[in-house]
């Protein structure tokens, strides 16, 4: 049996027949990379502009959204990543062995998808670094997409992703605490609202859903894994526990980031400028709280590039070709992604919350290629007997994000209206 390296650069191949090798450190590394990934790349900029958005819009109400994007979250991760991770193969691989041209298919609108993200992305660490320390948001843009391409560049590639997403994610998540503290929010109503909306909003709910799961946010965690050697059904335990742990540290994170908001629109701070989220966490703690908002905005949007770009590349690539390739073609990506934001000078709104809803509008085919695999494909699991209530628990998600997405066809041309 071949193993992979104990650092394995991203996109590297697994070992044959699905086996997995002997667990290292480097291994363990990189399991926890692929969780984090999977929780930052849902963590972006355009996360953080549509909870700002639509917690001034609905309040309270829009813990429901929440709510419903986590679980949503948890039927389609536990899904995603027990069926790559027991096939050894990425999505597209698996697409293209169901339907031919599906998977080329299902490539071209990640890509596209990812794309449209991670120039948002890179417009995200350039407001996060004027945020903070004052930068001009272009060069700002510029240092950290020359900071993405450093990490791809690197001879140690993978091990450098995985660091460095786990420290900026523990980063984000102990500053949004704080703030959520200081915000003082209305626990009990936002509680209330999680199972008793007021209002329900079925774009936004989309919206929050395809830019929280849809797209490649979908893949990251799981691509990264199998990246890391973790495949074959002798996997599954520890497949399924690395998928509920990135899946909790996503809820936190998205918790600890509405709650830090509510607590600023509830205690009846009018948030009207060009960026509310630096308005709320100003709001909230002060000057100290902007420039905590320009580091969680900064990490949350670094971390969202390398993922973007990771996972966007995992598509157009084979994870059996030479790894330096595939980072040197990562690394084309981030630098067109930051050519195009140089030429625009920003990435709007807008346009962010556009993106979550086209990503909502791809999660229901990709994930529907998967779901077939479970149900049909058992060659493709090396014999794997899938169980039932994982795949019912599938499906209804499944069936929840096709009604979403078609809802949401009517509602994009509203929003650029």
């Amino acid at each position: 049996m071949s193993s992979v390296s104990p650092s394995p650069q991203p996109g590297e191949s697994v070992t044959e027949g699905g086996k997995t090798p002997q667990r290292t450190t480097g291994h363990r590394s990189a399991l926890l990379g692929a969780m984090f990934l999977m929780a930052t790349s849902a963590i972006g900029p355009g996360f953080i502009t549509q909870t700002t958005v639509f917690t001034v819009q609905l309040g309270a109400a829009f813990a429901f959204a929440i709510l419903l994007s986590i679980l949503v979250d948890i039927a389609v991760q536990l899904n995603v990543w027990r069926v790559i991770g027991i096939s050894g193969r990425r999505a597209q691989e698996l697409a293209g062995r169901v339907l031919p041209g599906a998977g080329a298919v299902l490539a071209a609108l990640v890509f596209l998808g990812g794309a449209v993200f991670n120039i948002g992305n890179i417009a995200g660490t350039g407001l996060g670094l004027n945020a903070m320390v004052g930068l001009d948001p272009k060069i700002g843009g510029g240092i950290s997409a020359a900071i993405a391409v450093l990490i791809f560049l690197s001879k140690r590639a993978g091990l450098a992703l995985d660091r460095i997403v786990v420290l900026l994610g523990a980063v984000m998540i102990l500053l949004m605490l704080y703030v959520a503290i200081v915000a003082a929010p209305p626990v009990g109503e936002a509680l209330k609202n999680t199972v008793l909306p007021e209002r329900i909003d079925l774009l936004v709910i989309t919206t929050l859903i395809g830019g929280t799961v849809g797209g490649y946010i979908t893949y990251s965690g799981a691509h990264r894994m199998i990246d890391s050697g973790v495949t074959g059904a002798e996997s599954v335990r520890e497949v399924t526990r690395s998928s509920v742990l990135g899946i909790l540290v996503t809820c936190v994170m998205r918790v600890l980031l509405f709650l830090a908001i509510f607590g600023v629109v509830a205690g009846g701070v009018s948030l009207t400028s060009d960026n509310m989220a630096a308005e709320a966490f100003g709001a909230a703690a002060g000057e100290i709280g902007v420039r905590i908002f320009g580091v969680v905005l900064w990490a949350a949007a670094l971390t969202s590039v390398i993922g973007a770009a990771f996972t966007s590349i995992s598509f157009v690539t084979s994870s059996q070709g030479k790894p330096r390739t595939r980072n040197l073609l990562t690394v084309a990506f981030i630098a067109v992604c930051a050519v195009v934001y140089l030429f625009l000078g920003q990435a709007p709104q807008t346009l962010l919350i556009f993106a979550g809803a086209f990503n909502a509008l791809i999660l229901p085919f990709g994930f529907a290629i998967l779901l077939w695999v479970a149900w049909r494909r058992r060659d493709l699991l090396h014999g794997y007997r899938y169980p039932v209530w994982l795949l019912v628990v599938g499906v209804l998600a499944w069936l929840l994000t096709v009604y979403l997405a078609w809802n949401s066809l009517a509602g994009l041309a509203k929003l650029w209206s």
